[in-house]
């Protein structure tokens, strides 16, 4: 496995959570971090972006698993494996509601958590493994791509692309009706972007200013799309919209 895979526990007993967390280190995984609060674990995985969540449905504060789920998943779409104990029909059919890839009973024991993580990592590599077949997928000109899409150049104009997000080593390029993908890291594709048009807000994201609908504290919208700000970008956001 080149990337380790990275993983969020979101558990309200913090000693389960580290047990969990101790066990996945033990089987190669990295553990972004633990949470107990359903609003806290949103924030986690909107700065640190892990690959797979794993998500107990009762939690400590306003958020239970399910909504945290379903915050996390405005933003960005990350696999969650819920951890359930004595859920009800109404519970367990909302969760169904937010997609999860899988579920794990409670109690659950190291051969459950492990074999189930790698069932989830398979689905994830199914989804990737078209995508990264093709280093060279992209030809750049000064305001458009050509983008290598099933033996044939599709053309995208600049000026549609809405936003570009980050996921590992490609990036998912966002137009009003599609959306393709490429294999670059986002700061490659930065470089071949005109920085007059295109702002980086997040270090999972690019967006074109041209398409903002409106700009809030924490995030962006973009047709109807919320996209987080990260810390370390809202200066150049803002430099931007004061020009404007």
């Amino acid at each position: 496995m080149n990337h380790k895979t990275r993983i969020l526990i979101v558990e309200d007993d913090m000693i389960i959570a580290a047990n969990i967390g101790l066990q996945l280190t033990n089987l190669g995984y990295e553990v972004t971090g633990l949470e107990s609060r359903g609003e806290e674990a949103v924030h986690h995985a909107l700065e640190t972006k892990p690959d797979i969540i794993l998500m107990d449905i009762q939690l400590k504060g306003k958020l239970n698993g399910i909504e945290a789920a379903k915050s996390i998943k405005k933003f960005i779409d990350i696999p969650v494996i819920y951890l359930t104990a004595n859920v009800d029909d109404a519970s367990f059919n909302k969760a169904k509601e937010t997609h999860p890839f899988a579920f794990i009973s409670k109690p659950f024991n190291k051969l459950d958590l492990e074999r189930t993580i790698a069932l989830v990592e398979e689905k994830i590599n199914e989804k990737n493994i078209d995508i990264l077949s093709n280093e060279d997928s992209v030809e750049y000109q000064e305001d458009r791509i050509f983008i290598r899409v099933q033996n044939k150049l599709v053309k995208v104009l600049m000026e549609d692309i809405l936003y570009i997000e980050a996921e590992r080593n490609y990036c998912k390029i966002i137009l009003s009706n599609l959306s393709y993908m490429i294999v670059s890291p986002l700061s490659r594709l930065c470089d071949k972007l005109d920085p007059k048009n295109f702002i980086r807000i997040h270090r999972s994201y690019v967006v074109n200013f041209s398409k903002l609908d409106a700009v809030s504290e924490a995030n962006v919208e973009i047709q109807g799309k919320l996209i987080p700000i990260g810390k370390q970008f809202k200066d150049d956001l803002h430099r931007l919209l004061n020009k404007v």
